[in-house]
């Protein structure tokens, strides 16, 4: 479908070019990018877009020739060869053809796939490379007088890790479907990344948790109310493991006066933050937006490659993939600009210089505004939420980069209660820099508390105590923000690559994502299990963070990529041909049988694993073909025999929910996940619940029903 709409677009320029002797093609990746250029250019330039890859490796065999230097075999995209057509009868027309896919790998592999099969069909016409950071007027302009040639190194750099990864995923992959069950895969990158998951679940699961109680007292002098809490009693730490530990100290201390006995003042500096890399992006936006990767880098490509602010359309932000936080001498003297318009004082004498990762490629400068003549309240009528809320960050990152920096004045008062100390911290800025511009960034601890003045010696009211019952936390789970952070530390993959890992696995049903948090499956920890056992050196980060620095050697012409595939290939097919010759077949052992019966054949029911969980099957098949969902809990409408099973709208696609198994006679629903347990008050089932109070729990799913449950409540479990 993305083919014909893209074929139809040249259609209404045909009388455009034929008024102009000749004229210059400009091909880009997508129709929003080409939308967007052509608004800058004059008449004699037509912009194509050529929707991604028109040229690549064959998807039904692995399509590289290890036997002759890994040469690929490079074919037209099914669903493309008409768009490419399209393309080349628009260049015979052409004076040149400039080629303005992204500027990385693979935009440099378009670029090149492109050149050569319009040169193909129209020999000696002219074809130049332009590149740009921006989707801006003068940007694109600047661009076009400028044109240069294809960067050869980048594109070798593009094919080796093309057919390393097509070597790495056509080999393992039919081990998996020969031992596990067909219709898996694994990959150079995906698989390493599936097993931080799968080690950090085997952290979660081990972890004992061990219980201990914390202490406040509510304090108040005048109309200011305020808390401390216990650090220490009989002049040693404060170690409460018992509720009897806690209400010892009560006792102890009931009816002291609290007095206190020492204030601390210290100031510290915060420095601003610098703009935004890619995985900084990725993980703000988790962390502060609630935005999966995925959902990011599509709201940042809408913001990138153009936005109709009334009659203009421009792009509002740089080239969104990128591991640089190196900013423009143009953009600096902007902002700078600006800055000094709207918050001089918080100017700083010179511009802020920020130091890039050594690890980085630096093609690209950080994720910025492209323009400070756009705030995100100037033009939020032309925004939607998600997109508003994503430029709003990173035009405060980027805005205050490059402002002072703030200082804060933190107090730590010792309140005195017999041999109990009680402490009361508080801060506040004295000098607020950069935060002048933080909205939506703002944390909780950015915000200041607010006491009256004290001193040594004052007596403080007691307005009561709070103990309260925790628990130590294990290794948290990790979230799309947490493993694209572990990901760029440990130098596996690039800012192109991070979502689209994410998505592999989610989509493979080896990962599921549960109140933001990445949880492996049964199936994806077998995956894990056989290929760190079978191909450990495969799997392992250091080993894979070599294969990116390898990549990077070879787009910086310092390294042959044949050489280096040689090196890497042949030992790994050895361990290929004999894992497949000795490793134990896993087929079946996921499937459990059942005492349902089929309601079509009366055969029973087999549990199997699909691809998006378990279902029941008939062991009929394939005479019979009659499936069914789990059933989780009995539906809870008074009279109704169904069961509740989890379903999802648009053929598969879309956010799970769980529904009454007779729908549509019954249309009871909820997206919360059924639980094996039910409520002891009304008898209704109990579902998974979050939120970051109190994390995971379990709860009643009667709206009538106040029930909360907790691991010392009894409950009833389901057979």
């Amino acid at each position: 479908m993305a083919s014909e709409k893209t074929a139809k677009a040249p259609k209404k320029k045909t009388g455009k070019a034929g008024k102009n002797d000749k004229t210059t093609l400009v091909i880009v990746e997508s129709p929003a990018k080409a939308k967007t250029i052509e608004k800058y250019l004059g008449s004699r330039y037509v912009v194509l877009a050529s929707m991604g890859h028109l040229i690549d490796l064959p998807k039904s065999r692995i399509g590289v020739d290890v036997e002759h230097d890994f040469t690929p075999e490079y074919l037209t995209i099914r669903g493309k060869a008409k768009l490419l057509k399209e393309l080349q009868k628009y260049a015979k027309k052409a004076e040149t053809v400039l080629l303005a896919s992204d500027n990385d790998r693979e935009g440099e592999a378009i670029a090149y796939h492109i050149r050569n099969s319009l040169a193909l069909k129209n020999p000696g016409l002219e074809i130049k490379r332009i590149v740009f950071n921006e989707i801006t007027p003068q940007a694109i302009r600047d661009a076009v007088k400028a044109p240069g040639v294809l960067d050869e190194d980048k594109v070798n750099a593009q094919k080796a890790r093309r057919v390393l990864d097509r070597l790495v995923g056509y080999n393992l992959s039919p081990v998996l479907w020969k031992k596990v069950k067909n219709g898996l895969s694994a990959g150079r990158v995906q698989s390493v990344a599936l097993r931080l998951i799968c080690d950090r679940e085997k952290e979660v699961e081990s972890f004992i948790p061990e219980e201990y109680w914390t202490l406040e007292a509510d304090f108040k002098k005048g109309r200011y109310s305020f808390s401390g809490q216990l650090v220490s009693f009989k002049g040693g730490k404060a170690e409460l493991g018992k509720e009897a530990e806690v209400l010892a100290v009560m006792k102890a201390i009931t009816s002291l006066p609290c007095v206190i006995a020492d204030i601390r003042e210290s100031e510290r500096t915060v420095n601003p933050k610098p703009p935004f890399t890619t995985s900084k992006l990725q993980q703000t936006s988790a962390n502060r937006l609630g935005f999966t990767s995925k959902k990011t880098m599509q709201i940042a490509q809408q913001l990138y490659e153009g936005i109709n602010i009334g009659s203009t359309r421009i792009g509002l932000i740089t080239y969104m993939r990128t591991d640089s936080v190196r900013v423009s001498d143009v953009a600096l003297k902007e902002v700078r600009e600006y800055l000094g318009t709207h918050y001089p004082a918080e100017l700083p004498a010179e511009p802020v210089i920020y130091a890039t990762d050594k690890k980085a490629q630096d093609a690209h400068e950080a994720i910025r505004p492209t323009t400070l003549a756009y705030s995100p309240d100037t033009i939020k009528e032309y925004l939607n939420k998600d997109q508003q809320k994503l430029y709003g960050i990173i035009w405060e990152r980027f805005l205050a980069s490059q402002m002072t920096a703030a200082k804060q004045r933190s107090l730590a008062i010792d309140v005195a209660a017999g041999e109990a100390i009680f402490r009361i911290n508080s801060s506040r800025l004295v000098e607020k820099g950069f935060y002048k511009v933080i909205k939506l960034l703002a944390t909780k601890e950015d915000k200041e508390t607010a006491l009256p003045e004290l001193h040594p010696g004052d007596e403080l009211k007691l307005e009561g105590y709070r103990p309260e019952q925790h628990f130590t936390q294990g290794p948290a789970r990790y979230t799309d923000a947490s493993i694209i952070r572990i990901l760029e530390e440990k130098g596996i993959g690039r800012p192109s690559t991070y979502a689209p890992i994410i998505s592999v696995l989610l989509e493979r049903y080896y990962v599921t994502r549960e109140n933001r948090q990445l949880v492996p499956t049964t199936l994806g920890r077998m995956i894990n299990e056989i290929l760190v056992e079978s191909f450990p050196t495969v799997v392992d980060a250091g080993f894979t963070a070599g294969m990116e620095s390898m990549l990077d050697e070879v787009e910086e012409n310092k390294r042959d990529w044949v050489l280096a595939l040689k090196d890497f290939y042949g030992p790994f097919k050895a361990r290929i041909d004999e894992v497949m010759e000795n490793l134990q077949s896993y087929r079946g052992s996921l499937d459990e049988a059942t005492d349902v019966v089929c309601e079509k054949c009366g055969k029973p029911m087999v549990k199997k694993l699909g691809r998006f969980g378990f279902f029941l099957a008939c062991t009929g098949f394939p005479e019979c073909r009659n499936t069914r969902s789990i059933p989780l809990a009995r539906c809870p409408r008074d009279g109704c025999t169904g069961e509740i099973v989890a379903r999802r709208k648009a053929k598969g696609r879309g956010r799970e929910f769980y529904g009454c198994s007779r729908y549509p006679e019954c249309d009871f629903i909820t997206y919360y996940k059924p639980t094996n347990s039910y409520c002891p008050k009304c008898g209704w089932f109990l579902v998974e619940r979050f939120d970051k109070k109190r994390g995971s729990y379990k709860a009643c799913i009667n709206p009538a029903c106040d029930y909360l449950h907790s691991q010392e409540d009894e409950h009833v479990t389901i057979n």
